[in-house]
C-alpha cells in the first residue's frame, strides 16, 4: 500500500502547472502501464479539477489512456457540450457510459450481520459489492479514481471507494448504501469520513476490490476570501490513507462553523451543474445544520428542470414527495415500487425539512404545480433573482432590503452548521 502525493494545507493554492506536475511525478512511480482506465466524476463535480486531472493523465499517458468512464452513479449520461467543456479537447470516443441498472458486476456481498451492526439494529440487508464491468472486466492495469474529497450528505465525506462502489455502482449496492445513510441520520454522518455507510464500503473494498489496480487521486478544494476556488491539496494513493489525509484537510477548509443559526439562506445552483432536485438538494443537505427552526431556504435554481436525474426515480418523487421520515418510511413498508428504489427513498429523506423549516424553491424549468405537489414551496424564479442578485451578493450574511440574508453561490463546496447545533448534535469528536 502507498502513497504517492500528499500535498497542501488551508492556504494551499495549487496552479494547474503544480497539478500536472505532481500528477505525473505520482504515476510516475507506479512504473510502465499498458492499458489505463480514468474515473472521473461527471459535471455535478465540476469544481473537483477532475477535469484537468483527466487531461493531465491523458497527457503522460497518451494511446494507454484507453478510456474514461464518468462515475455517474444514478445521474444523467453527460452531453458532448458537457464532456468538453469540463474534459476540453479529449476525443469524445474515449468516453464510456455508465448505466447503473445494466452496465455492473456484483463482486461479493458484505454481509447482513454487518449492515445490522452498522445500522443499530434497523437493517439487515445484504450489501453487494457491484462496479462496472468495464471495471471487472475491462483487463486494465490501472484505474485512476479522481475526485474530489468534500463533506457528503450519504457518505460523510465524498470520494475514495465511493467513486467505484457507487459512482460505478449498482441499482442494489446504491440503493442499500444510500438507504443506510438515510435511516443512521444525515446530520451524525455529514462532515465525518468515519461512519456506517463508509464502513460498509469499506469493508467491500476490503474484500473484493484487492485484486484491481485502483489509484486514488483526490483535490481538496476551498473558496477564497475574494470569492474564487482554489486547490487546497492533492492526495494520490492506493489505499484509505490518502482518503484520510484529503478527509482532514477537507474538514478544514470545507466545513464553515457559525455562531448563531441562519434565519434565511439564498442559495444559487449554477445551471450547467444543477438541473434536478436529486442534484440540487445539496442546498438543502449542506445548510440544514446551519438553519434555524421556522428559518427559510430560498433556492435559486435556474437550470433545474427535473425531480430526479432517472425516469424512474423523478416518478417516485413526483409519486410521494418530500414528506420527513415518518411519511417516508411508511410508503417504503407499504409501497413496493419504493421498497424497489431505497436510494429514492433516502434522497426524500435527505431532502425534507422535516416540517423544522421552510424549503421555497425557484425553478427555471418546474411549474408551481410541479414543486407545490412535492412538498416544496414555489416563488418566481425572476422574482427572486431581482430580490436577489447573486452577481452583487458576497458569499456569507448580506443585508437586502432591509432582511439579513446568509448567501452561499455554491452549496457542494462546503458544509455550514451552527454551533449550538453542533453542540447538540455532538457529530464530530
Amino acid at each position: 500500500m502507498s502513497l504517492y502525493c500528499a500535498t497542501g494545507d488551508t492556504e494551499s493554492d495549487l496552479s494547474s502547472q503544480q497539478l500536472n506536475k505532481l500528477l505525473i511525478e505520482s504515476l510516475a512511480k507506479l512504473g510502465e502501464r499498458a492499458r489505463v482506465l480514468a474515473v472521473p466524476p461527471d459535471q455535478s463535480r465540476e469544481h473537483s479539477r477532475a477535469g484537468d486531472l483527466t487531461r493531465f493523465a491523458r497527457g503522460y499517458y497518451g494511446d494507454r489512456l484507453k478510456a474514461i468512464l464518468p462515475a455517474l452513479g444514478t445521474h444523467t449520461a453527460m452531453q458532448p457540450k458537457q464532456l468538453q467543456h469540463m474534459f476540453g479537447d479529449i476525443p469524445l470516443e474515449l468516453f464510456r457510459v455508465h448505466n447503473w441498472r445494466t452496465d455492473v458486476e456484483t463482486l461479493g456481498e458484505v454481509p447482513a450481520e454487518f449492515i445490522c451492526e452498522q445500522s443499530e439494529g434497523k437493517l439487515d440487508y445484504p450489501f453487494p459489492a457491484q462496479v462496472n464491468r468495464l471495471i471487472s472486466r475491462g483487463g486494465f492495469d490501472l484505474i485512476l479514481s479522481i475526485g474530489q474529497v468534500v463533506p457528503h450528505e450519504v457518505i460523510g465525506m465524498a470520494n475514495y471507494n465511493k467513486n467505484i462502489l457507487v459512482g460505478t455502482g449498482g441499482r442494489e449496492g446504491i440503493n442499500r448504501s444510500h438507504y443506510l445513510g438515510a435511516v443512521y441520520g444525515m446530520e451524525r454522518i455529514m462532515g465525518r469520513a468515519i461512519n456506517p455507510v463508509r464502513n460498509v464500503l469499506n469493508y467491500a473494498s476490503d474484500h473484493f476490490l484487492r485484486g484491481l489496480p485502483i489509484v486514488y487521486v483526490q483535490t481538496v478544494v476551498g473558496r477564497k476570501q475574494d470569492g474564487g476556488l482554489a486547490v487546497r491539496g492533492l492526495f494520490i494513493g492506493d489505499d484509505i490513507e490518502c482518503f484520510q489525509l484529503a478527509a482532514d484537510l477537507s474538514l478544514k477548509v470545507n466545513f464553515e462553523i457559525l455562531e448563531a443559526p441562519i434565519r434565511k439562506a439564498v442559495v444559487y445552483l449554477d445551471p450547467h451543474e444543477f438541473h434536478s432536485t436529486w442534484l440540487g438538494n445539496k442546498a438543502v443537505y449542506r445548510t440544514r445544520m446551519a438553519l434555524a427552526d421556522d428559518a427559510e431556504l430560498i433556492i435559486l435554481a435556474p437550470g433545474v428542470r427535473e425531480f430526479g436525474e432517472d425516469k424512474t426515480i423523478d416518478g417516485l418523487i413526483r409519486k410521494y414527495g418530500y414528506r420527513g421520515t415518518p411519511a417516508t418510511l411508511e410508503a417504503v413498508r407499504t409501497n413496493a415500487d419504493l421498497a424497489n428504489d431505497l436510494s429514492a427513498a433516502a434522497h426524500l429523506i435527505h431532502g425534507s425539512s422535516e416540517e423544522r423549516f421552510k424549503i421555497t424553491w425557484c425553478p427555471g424549468h418546474l411549474t408551481q404545480e410541479e414543486v407545490e405537489g412535492v412538498g416544496f414551496a414555489y416563488a418566481d424564479l425572476a422574482t427572486m433573482l431581482t430580490r436577489y442578485d447573486p452577481e452583487k451578493l458576497r458569499h456569507g450574511l448580506n443585508h437586502v432590503s432591509g432582511e439579513d440574508i446568509f448567501f452561499i453561490a455554491n452549496p457542494g463546496l462546503g458544509l455550514w452548521a451552527h454551533r449550538g447545533k453542533l453542540s447538540e448534535a455532538k457529530p464530530f469528536p
